[in-house]
């Protein structure tokens, strides 16, 4: 299941049952789990772990360098968890020691082709990365966000779970959950409807989101005012806390 083409580092850990391609390239520090299928021409370096039933297509170069000046060849890694695939022409670098000094790409994302993930970025699961999206360094994305093609973040940002950028968006501060954005740079322009609904949020959790979204962008309230609101609703529910808490931890201002 190796091409006798590959070239494969003796001190490559790989687990039982992977796949390397064709012309592919293994580094020594690299830890592949079971079941991953590596195409042809793919590099993956420095010290990369990757989980089980992967699919990395070809051309992809995955754990290498980050680039940031300000590296200087530190100890640094890149993680990714299981069933992820990962598209032609993908980059992901390792992570540096300005951060946790690691990447991480957790389950079941769909990475289309020319994606690039800069270092120390943090990806949670079930995301999609249309074509040419870019994220700079140190961006946090959470679970089930969706990226239109040619769309990106700017570094330090954090992308809110189930939120959606459409194709070409620039976001350059941090997007709350369940929020659509359109344009360069991003305008709010609802909130993710149909991703919900198809993600089996029910009628009275999707009410309380479109709440959520009034107080941020249909009141004319500050941020920190439609925070209260939000925090002043009767039993406040797990989405809505979900807000809340990211509302708190917001570092660069929300996108408005």
């Amino acid at each position: 299941m190796i091409h006798e083409t590959a070239v494969i580092s003796k001190e490559a850990q790989l687990a039982g049952g992977v796949t390397i391609g064709p012309y592919s390239i293994i580094g020594p520090d690299v830890s592949i789990a079971s079941g991953t299928i590596i195409e042809s021409h793919v590099l993956i370096t420095g010290r990369t772990n990757i989980g089980k039933d992967n699919h990395i297509y070809s051309f992809s170069s995955i754990g290498n360098h980050p680039q940031d000046m300000k590296y200087k060849g530190e100890d640094t890694k890149l993680e990714i968890g299981d069933r992820n695939t990962i598209r032609e022409y993908c980059t992901i670098n390792k992570g540096t020691t300005q951060d946790t000094g690691a990447t991480q790409l957790g389950n079941d994302n769909w990475i289309m082709a020319y994606v690039h993930i800069a270092h120390d970025c943090q990806i949670g699961s079930n995301t999609i990365f249309a074509n040419n999206t870019t994220l700079a360094g140190h961006v946090e994305v959470g679970d089930y966000a969706i990226f239109g093609g040619f769309s990106g973040a700017h570094q330090f940002c954090k992308i809110g779970c189930h939120s959606f950028l459409g194709m070409y968006s620039g976001v350059s501060r941090d997007l709350p959950p369940y929020i659509i954005v359109t344009g360069q740079p991003a305008v709010p322009r609802g909130i993710n409807l149909e991703g919900l609904k198809r993600r089996d949020f029910n009628p009275d959790q999707i009410r309380n989101i479109k709440t959520a979204y009034k107080y941020l962008y249909k009141s004319e309230l500050r941020v920190e005012e439609a925070q209260e609101k939000i925090s002043g609703l009767d039993a406040v529910s797990d989405e809505l806390q979900i807000m809340i808490n990211f509302l708190k931890a917001s570092s660069r201002g929300i996108v408005r």
